[in-house]
């Protein structure tokens, strides 16, 4: 399942990161690596961004991004 279909309040772990470049190292560079826990906090009304907590920060997603990353609830 996507990142971006995730529900408020659910914990998921990263499986893989089908981006490229640019986009793919951003997500990287903020924590969110194969393996690496993630709990959605909240979406906005529209769905755009998403909140999540990464590593103990919490970060703002765009739907893009968030659709990106592949993951598997824990």
């Amino acid at each position: 399942m996507k990142l971006r279909e995730c529900k408020p309040g659910m914990t998921v772990k990263v499986q893989s990161i089908s981006g490229q470049g640019a986009v793919k190292r951003r997500i990287m560079d903020m924590g969110i690596t194969r393996g690496t826990e993630i709990y959605v906090r909240k979406l906005a009304p529209l769905g755009d961004p998403v909140e999540v907590t990464v590593r103990g920060f919490n970060l703002s997603l765009r739907k893009a991004d968030a659709d990106i990353l592949e993951v598997e609830p824990v």
